[in-house]
C-alpha cells in the first residue's frame, strides 16, 4: 500500500519531558504579526527576538505547539493550538519545543528515491505547506533537495517509522514518515513575555 500525502508537520515523538507538555517553553509573538503559525510549525527567531513561522532556510528556536492571547472579539484569553495572525491585543504567547533531545514524526515529500536508508544521519531543511484553519494543524514537511551533510541545517534524519508493519507511513518511497532530531536549534531565552 503506498503512503498518502498527510502532511501534518512535526508531531512530537520522543523527549526528556513527559506528555503532553514535553517540557514546552514560552516564547513571544510580536502583536503586529500577522502571519498564522500552526501546531506543529518549525519556528524561529527574528532579527528582534520574536518567534516567527520558519522559512526552512534559518536556525529554528523550536517546534510551535500552541499559544495564548487576549481576543479582541471575544473579550477573553483565548488558549489555541494556532496562532491565527490576529484578534490578539497586545504580544502573544507562544509554546514551543526546543528540547534539544526532542524527536519528531514529519512526513517527507514527494521523493521516491531519496528518503532511504542512507538517508539516516543525514541532515535536512523543510518546507512549511498549508496549515488547516479548521484544526490549526501545521502542513510542513521535510524537504528532500535539501538532504545535506551541512551544519547548519534545522533538522537531523535519524530513523523511519516502521512499526506497524503495512500501515501506511511505514513504505518507503513518497510520503514516507520520518524520524527526526534537531540538527540546529537556538535554545537561549527569547524575548521574555
Amino acid at each position: 500500500m503506498a503512503n498518502t500525502q498527510a502532511y501534518n508537520g512535526f508531531s512530537q515523538y520522543k523527549g526528556n519531558g513527559s506528555a503532553p507538555t514535553y517540557e514546552q517553553v514560552p516564547a513571544t509573538i510580536i502583536s503586529s504579526s500577522t502571519t498564522s503559525i500552526y501546531f506543529g510549525d518549525p519556528v524561529e527567531p527574528n532579527a528582534a527576538g520574536y518567534i516567527i513561522q520558519g522559512t526552512g532556510s534559518a536556525s529554528i528556536a523550536g517546534v510551535f505547539v500552541g499559544c495564548q492571547y487576549l481576543s479582541v472579539s471575544q473579550k477573553r484569553t483565548v488558549w489555541s493550538n494556532y496562532w491565527p495572525g490576529s484578534d490578539n491585543s497586545g504580544n502573544v504567547i507562544a509554546y514551543i519545543i526546543n528540547d534539544p533531545n526532542a524527536q519528531f514524526v514529519v512526513s517527507g515529500d514527494t521523493s521516491t528515491s531519496l528518503w532511504v536508508q542512507a538517508a539516516i544521519g543525514a541532515n535536512c531543511g523543510y518546507a512549511i505547506g498549508t496549515g488547516n484553519t479548521a484544526n490549526g494543524i501545521s502542513g510542513a514537511y521535510l524537504d528532500s533537495t535539501t538532504i545535506n551533510t551541512t551544519s547548519t541545517l534545522p533538522f537531523r534524519v535519524i530513523g523511519y517509522v516502521i512499526d506497524p508493519p503495512g500501515a501506511p507511513g511505514t513504505e518507503t518511497g513518497a510520503y514516507r514518515k520520518i524520524i527526526v532530531a534537531f540538527n540546529s536549534v537556538s535554545t537561549k531565552t527569547l524575548v521574555g513575555i
